[in-house]
């Protein structure tokens, strides 16, 4: 009975006494797990990000579905909208931004020793098309978009705009600094910098050179997650007009639509420059109107701007790369065609038209030869507009990037990234009917369940997914027409329980099954779910993990590790010192304190005769998405189901 099962997983979630959440005046904010020590991209268990309020939302739309209440959607939407959405005094001075000169360029590095990197006023940047209708459609400077990292406990001690304070959760970032820094090599600092604690400059002089440095905020989307709650708020209506409650839910929807709207920053290059063989940062020209758009949902966008609001200034950047994973047809399908989810500004619509067929060409040529899909592409080779490899394929004049954004780890190489992405497109396939989407299913399905053991025979206990990939090769030169890609191989290389890549994969093998009837992709679905059941505990459903501590305390050896400029020193809320030879471990020292600390302590003393802890761990998204797993077979299978 999956419907129950739904439901005893959302009752095990809500459960305060399960840990994952954290109560605010009458608002629930996600933990990203229950478990504290755990370094992943969030390098603490109980900072959040934007993609576990997404799930969130996710949580309680189904809830709406199964049991017709729709509060908890909106108690979901108001915890994000106060905690993670930037408020006014969170982004002050959004009325000095000038569309016509949106940043000061600022070159990515190859590694981290690269930085702080210049602030180069020579290199030409294009005209922002966005701000002067947004603000006229909505009567406001600001951005209604989430910020992707939160410290939920203020763990850190930067407080409200590094002040210090107990004011939680707190705005925080990590990564700032090229592809290879990976989170080992990442230095927390808060999102908005007063100078309380870093060096004299606060953090800013840890990343960016420059003459005079002034107290500032600022902020950075993850398109994923703000695409995914577009993406559950169409799934919202629909569920909701069946129960005749869809005016219920009428001001979420335009709330939704509203943040779509901004989201579009993530379709245009970072620096607006005109997208398709840009290369050379002087001499690759700034855009005009939406010709620095390349209609797909890039890595990020970000904006930010000064402190003091007498002499204030702001500046905003999209991204030049994209992820196959971050693609989102079906809200880029509920943003053009689905009149309670179509922007209001102008150009909203016919924007989100377009990324709609662009994202659907992207996965077409991003498709192995396999089925597995590929990278991405990017518009600014290695972040700085660099001259790409002689021969490399190219996608509406963007290069094939086989690991797009970083590459400690490569990108691509999560199987999670996979199903992701191809949840969406199952889930379009299954509302439309789409050609395209069919077609990429009908060949990423059999690769998929291919590499799949649901191991009946054993209840589920053994179960495997795909964990991790390897690429070979580069797609065809997109010409409009999926070439089969004979020269682009995908290897599964390795394989895990993962529980949330599980759960995800299930889903979309479900949709697919629903629309196509393949009876061999619907066994599979609910083979993996069961295997899901077998492993259920007091707050959820967990498998064992043995995760590497090895790089906690490495400090920069040349090549990795935690590099702090020589010269540079200052510290931490806590007292740590940030300076030459420190680590990932010496400037969270507070990790001493984590109930897991004696077992990962005992095992970087001993490596050799002490192994790693075993855990099981609860992350929030993992969590939910087994949860909507089981509630959508109740949808698509169920008794009542169409």
């Amino acid at each position: 009975s999956y419907d129950q099962a739904f439901l005893e997983q959302y009752e095990k979630i809500k459960d305060p006494a399960s840990g994952y959440f954290r109560e605010f005046n009458g608002l629930l904010v996600p933990y990203h797990s229950v478990e504290t020590m755990i370094v992943e991209a969030p390098d603490h268990g109980h900072q959040t990000t934007s993609e576990a309020f997404s799930y969130y939302l996710w949580l309680e739309a189904y809830y709406g579905r199964v049991t017709g209440d729709w509060k908890p959607l909106h108690d979901a939407w108001e915890s994000m909208e106060t905690f993670i959405i930037p408020g006014t005094k969170d982004q002050p001075t959004n009325s000095a931004y000038n569309p016509n000169s949106p940043a000061t360029y600022i070159p990515e590095q190859p590694n981290a020793d690269g930085y702080p990197s210049p602030l180069m006023n020579n290199v030409p940047v294009g005209q922002d098309p966005l701000a002067q209708e947004l603000s006229s459609t909505y009567g406001t400077n600001e951005i209604y978009g989430m910020h992707w990292l939160l410290d939920v406990d203020n763990v850190y001690g930067f407080g409200f705009c590094g002040d210090g304070t107990d004011d939680a959760p707190a705005y925080i970032n990590t990564y700032q600094r090229g592809a290879r820094e990976s989170v080992w090599e990442t230095i927390p600092h808060p999102s908005c910098d007063d100078f309380t604690h870093g060096g004299p400059n606060g953090y800013l002089d840890l990343f960016t050179d420059d003459q005079n440095y002034a107290k500032q905020w600022r902020y950075t989307n993850a398109p994923n997650a703000d695409a995914r709650a577009v993406q559950v708020m169409f799934w919202a209506h629909e569920w909701a007009k069946e129960q005749g409650k869809e005016n219920e839910i009428a001001g979420l929807m335009d709330k939704a639509s509203k943040m779509g709207d901004y989201l579009r920053y993530a379709m245009f290059d970072k620096y607006f420059k005109k997208i398709g063989n840009c290369v050379g940062a002087t001499s690759c020209p700034g855009g005009q109107g939406k010709d620095s758009a390349h209609y797909l949902l890039s890595w990020y966008y970000s904006w930010g701007g000064s402190l003091d609001t007498s002499s204030a200034w702001a500046w905003r950047i999209g991204s030049s790369s994209s992820h196959q994973g971050y693609q989102n047809v079906l809200a880029a399908y509920a943003l053009s065609q689905v009149p309670e989810l179509q922007p209001d500004s102008p150009t909203g619509v016919q924007d989100w038209a377009t990324s709609f067929d662009r994202q659907l060409e992207f996965l077409q040529w991003l498709q192995s030869a396999e089925g597995g899909i590929a990278g991405g592409a990017t518009n600014s080779w290695k972040g700085s507009y660099d001259t790409p490899p002689t021969g490399l394929s190219q996608f509406y004049g963007m290069y094939y990037d086989w690991q797009p954004v970083w590459n400690d780890p490569p990108s691509n190489n999560w199987f999670g990234f996979q199903v992701w992405n191809m949840e969406r497109v199952a889930q379009l396939y299954y509302v439309t009917g789409d050609a395209r989407a069919e077609a990429i299913l009908d060949k990423w399905v059999p690769w998929a369940i291919q590499h799949t053991d649901v191991d009946a025979d054993n209840g589920g206990q053994n179960f495997q997914v795909p964990s991790d990939l390897e690429w070979s090769g580069q797609p065809d030169t997109w010409t409009g027409t999926y070439t089969g890609n004979p020269n682009l191989h995908v290897q599964v290389v390795s394989y895990s329980q993962d529980v949330g890549v599980t759960a995800a994969l299930a889903k979309t093998l479900m949709y697919y099954a629903k629309r196509s009837g393949d009876t061999t992709a619907l066994a599979t679905a609910e083979g993996l779910l069961d295997a899901l059941l077998a492993h259920r505990d007091s707050i959820g459903i967990a498998t064992p993990e043995q995760p590497s501590w090895d790089r906690l305390d490495d400090p920069w050896d040349g090549s990795e590790g935690l590099y702090v400029p020589p010269g540079w020193s200052g510290t931490m809320p806590n007292g740590d010192r940030i300076e030459p030879g420190a680590t990932f471990l010496s400037i969270r020292s507070f990790y001493k304190n984590d109930p897991l600390w004696p077992q990962v302590e005992a095992h970087l003393n001993d490596p050799q005769n002490v192994p790693a802890p075993i855990v099981e761990r609860h992350r929030f998204w993992a969590q939910v998405e087994i949860a909507t797993a089981f509630a959508a077979h109740d949808e698509l299978f169920g008794a009542g189901a169409p």
